[in-house]
């Protein structure tokens, strides 16, 4: 496998979109000018009410297909959709409203030719208009899964679905995503991979995020009654991630 060209397998770019028409093109573009010709980009459309469907629309190239969810459902199950839909043997997970960096899907190409899957850090785009770089994650990390789990359940392991990928084989532990994750698709694919024992930790940023009014990651503080739900809510994930893995080693 190679990072460029149809040797390297079909790369499946997994995107959920919700009121994103003012920055969707410009993503699309970044992710089109890295994309081999059998590649594609699937997006999963949940139900906006702007011109969001009517800009992707309008991209002239057939690797670009766009899902149009009749009902809100919410980002979790956008992305779930959009993985479902998938043809790749790599999916790369995509916000509506980033810049891939030039190498990103080169790198996460080759980080999962031996890992299921991949996260990598993002650089956050700053009112100047310049990155400013945030690093988060480290490749040490890797050999530190029960740390890393940790960490998600404690708060202070990130990871950004915008910045991760996993191979198809991955599919079969990471889908359905639980029921109870109404939100943090990201951390959930996270505990899998840390519980495959096959997870690993970019060290350069492959995305640059855009952070703005309209975000899904809340920016804010939260409630303590919010916080509490979304710790349950991890640890039962982190528990159903154990045992999907179990089952597959068994």
């Amino acid at each position: 496998m190679t990072a460029n060209g149809p040797a390297r397998g079909r790369v499946s770019v997994c995107m959920a979109t919700f009121n994103g028409a003012r920055f969707v093109h410009e993503q699309i573009a970044s992710i089109i000018e890295q994309l081999a010709p059998n590649d594609e980009i699937v997006i999963v459309d949940d139900a906006s009410t702007d011109d969001t469907r009517e800009v992707i629309a309008a991209i002239d190239d057939s690797r670009v297909r766009l899902h149009a969810q009749p009902m809100n459902a919410g980002y979790v199950r956008a992305f779930e959709r959009a993985l479902q839909l998938a043809s790749g043997d790599i999916l790369l997970l995509s916000d509506q409203d980033d810049v891939w960096t030039r190498d990103r899907l080169a790198r996460m190409c080759v980080a999962l030719e031996s890992s299921s899957v991949v996260a990598g850090n993002y650089s956050v785009l700053g009112a100047s208009g310049e990155p400013a770089r945030r690093p988060l994650l480290a490749s040490r990390f890797d050999d530190s899964p029960r740390r890393n789990e940790i960490g998600i359940l404690v708060g202070y392991r990130p990871y950004f679905g915008c910045a991760m990928g996993l191979t198809r084989q991955a599919l079969s532990a990471v889908l359905p995503i639980p029921r109870y994750f109404f939100e943090s698709h990201d951390l959930w694919l996270a505990l899998v991979g840390n519980e495959l024992r096959s997870l690993h930790h970019l060290d350069a940023p492959v995305v640059t995020r855009r952070l703005h009014e309209s975000n899904v990651t809340p920016l804010g503080w939260r409630s303590l009654r919010s916080i509490v739900r979304a710790r349950i809510m991890l640890f039962r994930g982190l528990l159903d991630a154990r045992r999907r893995a179990r089952a597959r080693v068994g």
